[in-house]
């Protein structure tokens, strides 16, 4: 990736492919896992994703297991859930998204059958690009269960980051990317929240990136709120790069980034996952440039979709991709290789 003055990624999630759904089996999610990685390469990313389908679960498509495939095999959690446990959930501020938690936390956090690696072993061999390993921030991954037993959000984020950073431990991902999509939306906890992201990248072998947006539950952003009143959190984050949503919100806040940390390479934002228009490659172009100009060249250093691609279908999902390395490559003006 050294020769590269600007990277194309994905966030991470991709479309199920239907006969996936249709006929979940082992073979079947290999064969998903090979056209996905097969997709992002023929389209001329410089990292790809296992779009998430190692999260697959047939009982539970939803967001490709972001916060379930998590949470459910942890020991210290149960997720058969009472009436009054439901109702108790739903009561909390910030959580109208999500009909009932996670899960209950009734003991110390630990592993369980959480097993990452097995995870990252299973795709790893598929790819022939660099592969990047991404997980849900231990915040969010707090904020969606109900504690019975630590009593205090921030205590329970730390417990989840100590399970996640073992796991990690034995993941040789190039790129490692933590998503967090619920801070964005609370800033009252950004004077802490950095504390259990930065304790799970602690043990990250390749590079360190943190994903953050406004969500994307049925193409709806979920959080309300402004980049400026995170910059303080952002720059306590131990990472060598971030993944930021722009291209929905618009760019009038880019100026913020001035006072980012020099040594945090900055990604921007330039494909829309909430519009099924595909943007041109001349747009993604400006995109760049613009957001060149407003911060100098050397700050950008990745270009992505906004968020994930599973809201969208896979035909779209697709042609954005091609976009995204056409309009950086036009950017760059390197001679078209992608038709």
């Amino acid at each position: 990736m050294n020769h590269q003055t600007i990277w194309t990624t994905v966030i991470g999630s991709y479309p199920i492919p239907s006969w996936l759904a249709a006929m979940p089996s082992t073979p079947n999610l290999r064969d998903a896992l090979l056209t996905v990685l097969k997709t992002q390469e023929l389209a001329g990313l410089d990292v790809i994703s296992d779009g998430e389908l190692s999260r697959f679960d047939v009982n539970h498509p939803e967001t490709n297991g972001m916060i379930e495939y998590f949470i459910r095999p942890l020991e210290g959690v149960r997720t058969n859930l009472s009436r009054s446990e439901l109702a108790e959930f739903r009561a909390q501020p910030g959580m109208s998204f999500r009909a009932q938690p996670a899960g209950v936390v009734y003991a110390g956090i630990g592993e369980g059958a959480l097993n990452l690696p097995a995870a990252w072993e299973f795709v790893r061999p598929l790819a022939s690009r660099p592969l990047k390993f991404t997980l849900t921030s231990p915040y969010m991954l707090a904020r969606t269960l109900l504690d019975r037993h630590y009593h205090d959000l921030r205590s329970l984020a730390n417990a989840i980051a100590d399970v996640l950073r073992q796991q990690l431990a034995d993941i040789d991902a190039p790129v490692v990317q933590i998503d967090e999509a619920h801070l964005t939306g609370h800033p009252e906890d950004a004077a802490w929240a950095h504390e259990p992201i930065n304790r799970v990248l602690e043990t990250a072998r390749g590079k360190r990136a943190v994903h953050l947006c406004f969500g994307n539950y049925g193409g709806q952003s979920i959080q309300k709120g402004l980049w400026r009143d995170l910059l303080p959190f952002l720059n306590r984050l131990a990472v060598d790069h971030l993944t930021l949503e722009f291209a929905r919100r618009g760019y009038d806040e880019l100026e913020i980034f001035r006072d980012l940390r020099d040594d945090i390479a900055l990604g921007v934002g330039v494909i829309d996952i909430k519009d099924n228009v595909v943007e041109t490659p001349e747009l993604v172009a400006r995109r760049i440039e613009h957001a060149a100009r407003v911060l100098g060249e050397a700050r950008i250093r990745w270009v992505h979709p906004d968020c994930g691609f599973w809201m969208l279908p896979r035909s779209v999902a697709d042609r954005k991709m091609v976009a995204l390395v056409k309009g950086r490559d036009l950017y760059l003006g390197r001679p078209a290789q992608h038709e």
